[in-house]
């Protein structure tokens, strides 16, 4: 396998592609368990609905945006959403904290498809 490595990513117009440096899906009831990712090596589960994602290779600053994606199954067939959030003025370079909450905000809540897409 060959390795390419470069500082910067530009289209044909010079205009700077960001890439996504780490991403996860996992079902964040029980006992965390990652489905698949990319640089993310476990799911610390701190309380119900409080998750730490911990990367890999740590990035270079905490200047990053995470773009997060929940999903709670229903057994009786539908489903319901779930607010929720990355809370990025607290994370490390090596760490971003995960929350998942009710719809209305009120509480936290284990839910168990969760999705988060690291970019800088």
């Amino acid at each position: 396998m060959s390795t390419l490595k470069v500082d910067t990513i530009q289209d044909t117009n010079a205009v700077e592609m960001y890439l996504c440096k780490a991403w996860v899906n996992f079902d964040g009831t029980g006992t965390p368990a990652i489905r698949d990712s990319g640089n993310v090596s476990s799911i610390t589960d701190v309380a119900t609905g409080r998750y730490e994602v911990n990367f890999t290779n740590a990035l270079e600053d905490t200047n990053y945006a995470c773009v997060t994606g929940t999903n709670l199954n229903i057994s009786s067939g539908g489903s319901a959403n779930y607010n929720r959030s990355a809370v990025a003025n607290a994370a490390t370079t090596s760490m971003a904290y995960f929350n998942t909450y009710t719809s209305n905000g009120a509480s936290l809540v284990d839910v168990n498809v969760n999705q988060l897409a690291v970019f800088r």
